[in-house]
């Protein structure tokens, strides 16, 4: 049986706004769609895309604040959201959990999972009682791997635990699951975007046999997420290949480090490490890994490295499209700067436009736009000769290698 799989983005560069909303390592809720004040721009941001062509968006829902009271869902600003795009021919990519829960809820609760199957359902209703003409796309869960860690072993937000990320990532994906079960039933057509880190563990050359096996299995723990959603790990929770449709992979500068002693590994060294691995490989390997179109759904870089980190970004894609690799997209994320989740007064200045709160307005980043356009002008000839880019062909929806394991 030979599946087809479509692509549904409208625009191959894309932009993310920051959408978190969960609890800080302080135990305060942060909600990134106020403090960027993207709520209150939503016209003039998606207007100040159209000149770098970038038409595809990724949105938070944001939970924590849709569902105050339980079972109770108020969808008015995710509806004030729709109607900007609709207004600006901007196609929205849906985050339904960037990180934030509801204040009683966590991973955790024995509520959590039908409590977020509800939520689901209710979006799917809400989104087609909307009138949009938008095609669905939901990413359920926002980096299950990190937000796992975080609050399951570092204590860094919800539910606070140490030596318990496991218990959280189990949780999360039952969850993830479940809500693209209730999603597709209320709209068959949904599309499907997970969005996982996508990182690099090694060790020094100097290394001993047993680091080596420590990091080798770290960085096996980057696909369990994955793993579990197709039904290849724990197939009690009903895991199926169906339910990879678009993979997203982040990627960030400090995401390949040395097991032990930890040490990020500088993409900029002089002399690179001997173990530092391209962007292309790591991808190309996630790629043959599940037999799926693939996106870079977050990538960025703080302070002046900005333009560099767009230009080595764009490289390592045209080695992969020269590959006939599926991959649909680059997402900038963040694409308006954003703050520190823990220390809310220190901003990254990471994005395309760098924001200033005391005086709510936007300053262009001039030379990333720059390197922006310079990229877009090199990648555009190689993204017209490439195959794969409006359809994907794989055999058999069971069909993903094997062999990788």
């Amino acid at each position: 049986m030979q599946t087809i799989i479509e692509n549904p983005f409208s625009s191959f560069w894309m932009a993310g706004f920051e959408s978190s909303d969960q609890l800080n390592v302080h135990g305060d809720r942060v909600d990134f769609l106020q403090l960027t004040s993207h709520l209150k721009l939503l016209d003039d941001d998606y207007r100040m895309l159209g000149p770098f062509e970038i038409s595809s968006v990724r949105e938070g829902v944001r939970w924590s604040q849709v569902e105050k009271s339980p079972n109770e869902f108020d969808f008015s600003t995710v509806k004030t959201m729709l109607d900007a795009g609709d207004r600006a021919g901007v196609q929205q990519i849906w985050d339904l959990c960037h990180f934030g829960y509801p204040d009683d809820l966590t991973p955790l609760h024995p509520h959590f999972c039908r409590r977020f199957v509800a939520f689901c359902a209710a979006f799917a209703e809400f989104h087609k009682a909307s009138g949009t003409s938008q095609v669905l796309i939901v990413t359920p869960i926002n980096e299950v791997s990190f937000i796992s860690w975080l609050g399951g072993d570092a204590a860094g937000t919800s539910p606070f635990c140490h030596q318990n990320g496991w218990q959280v990532k189990y949780c999360l994906v039952r969850a993830y699951i479940a809500g693209i079960q209730a999603l597709r039933q209320v709209n068959p057509g949904v599309r499907i975007l997970t969005t996982e880190p996508l990182i690099s563990i090694t060790v020094e050359q100097s290394a001993t046999q047993e680091l080596i096996e420590q990091a080798a299995h770290h960085h096996e723990l980057q696909f369990q997420v994955l793993d579990m959603l197709c039904g290849r790990m724990c197939p009690e929770l009903g895991g199926h290949p169906e339910y990879l449709d678009l993979l997203g992979f982040n990627y960030y500068y400090d995401n390949q480090w040395i097991h032990n002693p930890y040490g990020v590994l500088g993409w900029r060294d002089a002399v690179p490490h001997p173990n530092l691995k391209p962007l292309s490989e790591l991808l190309e390997n996630a790629h043959h890994r599940y037999n799926r179109p693939i996106v870079l759904s977050e990538t960025s870089h703080p302070g002046i490295d900005r333009p560099l980190w767009i230009q080595y970004i764009s490289d390592q894609v045209c080695t992969l499209l020269q590959r006939r690799i599926p991959l649909w997209g680059i997402c900038i994320y963040p694409i308006i700067d954003r703050p520190d989740w823990d220390r809310p007064d220190c901003w990254h200045h990471a994005g395309l436009w760098d924001y200033f709160p005391d005086n709510n307005y936007r300053v262009l980043h001039k030379p990333s736009a720059d390197a922006l356009f310079d990229c877009q002008r090199m990648l555009g000839p190689v993204l017209s000769a490439s195959e794969n880019q409006k359809s994907f062909y794989i055999s058999n929806i069971n069909g993903y290698n094997l062999c990788m394991r």
